[in-house]
């Protein structure tokens, strides 16, 4: 499944924030130099989906905040979705 994100990377602390444009917007703690805001984006929604990072891959926006997150069907009952500026977590 391919996920849509924008990033802001510079936080304080790695966070969901809501919505941006109708995509999940995430604050990053890493500074985007490097590929360190990258690194710790995979590392984040990882650990948020409970999967290895190794199965997410930055599919385009590796420099850009709109990023294109590429998470395999199935690897979690996780789904992050637009809903006004909620994030559905079925179960």
């Amino acid at each position: 499944m391919r996920i849509i994100f924008y990033i802001q990377p510079g936080a304080k602390k790695n966070k969901f924030v809501g919505f941006h444009r109708g995509m999940p917007k995430i604050k990053i703690h890493a500074k985007a130099e490097n590929n360190q805001a990258n690194l710790e984006l995979i590392s984040f929604i990882a650990e948020l989906l409970k999967i290895p990072k190794s199965k997410i891959t930055i599919i385009s926006g590796n420099k850009s905040r709109i990023k294109t997150l590429e998470i395999p069907d199935g690897s979690s009952t996780t789904i992050f979705q637009s809903k006004g500026s909620q994030l559905i977590m079925p179960f």
